[in-house]
């Protein structure tokens, strides 16, 4: 699971990012809210831990526009401010879930646990249908006519990416961002050489399923899909 981290205290920010790479998360950190903001108009995370008070652009009007443009990642604001009414707008505004400063690690993990036990399409544990291939994502493996196989994780993921936007042309710097990382300095022919793997993938499964190539934009995996 990649989770965008923002919270503008440097010694939080950063011992919450070790922390949660230590529990086995992918981290993107950022410590205001107007990169909290560029990094979401990326959709590449699958959860953000959000600090409500934040210098620019203030941690609850970030909410209010990711709630706008029907962005439905989860978010559990982070805040030292813990009166009810605090809390229930921050709840209105379409927070999951609200955790008042200061907080143990270990009570910030069972909310990260509860949110992501509720049923939403952006998060891990469900199974990716794309007309007769399936994408098990707990497993990293992939399924289809003539049988089954393992993913590598950044097979996965570049997969992953494709049947949660079926039929969309993604573009290069979107799956780069998604797979590696914001910050990764990957070349770029690193990406043609993944979707050159999974390519072969779906042939070994037998899928009708197909990877095509835009050019001069990125790829786009044809077939519909839904959720299951």
């Amino acid at each position: 699971m990649r989770i965008l981290l923002v919270e503008d205290d440097m010694t939080l920010n950063e011992a919450l990012s070790f922390q949660l790479r230590q529990e086995g998360f992918s981290v993107d950190a950022c410590r205001d809210g107007e990169e909290a903001l560029y990094y979401i108009e990326q959709k590449i995370h699958d959860f953000v831990l959000l600090d409500r008070m934040l210098p620019v652009v203030d941690g609850t009007e970030v909410l209010r526009r990711m709630r706008l443009a029907h962005n439905e990642t989860p978010v559990i604001l982070i805040t030292a401010l813990g009166a009810l009414g605090d809390r229930v707008a921050g709840l209105d505004l379409g927070a999951d879930d609200y955790l008042v400063k200061p907080f143990a690690f270990e009570e910030l993990m069972a909310r990260i646990r509860c949110v992501a036990r509720r049923p939403r399409k952006l998060l891990p544990g469900e199974s990716l249908v794309l007309g007769d291939l399936i994408y098990h994502t707990e497993e990293n493996a992939l399924s289809g006519p003539l049988g089954r196989c393992a993913l590598s994780r950044r097979e996965g993921a570049l997969l992953e990416a494709f049947l949660r936007n079926p039929g969309q042309t993604l573009s290069r710097t979107l799956l780069l961002s998604r797979v590696w990382g914001m910050d990764s300095d990957v070349e770029d022919g690193n990406l043609d050489n993944y979707i050159h793997f999974l390519r072969r993938r779906l042939t070994a499964v037998g899928s009708a399923s197909r990877l095509r190539t835009v050019r001069g934009v990125g790829y786009c995996m044809e077939g519909a899909s839904h959720v299951s």
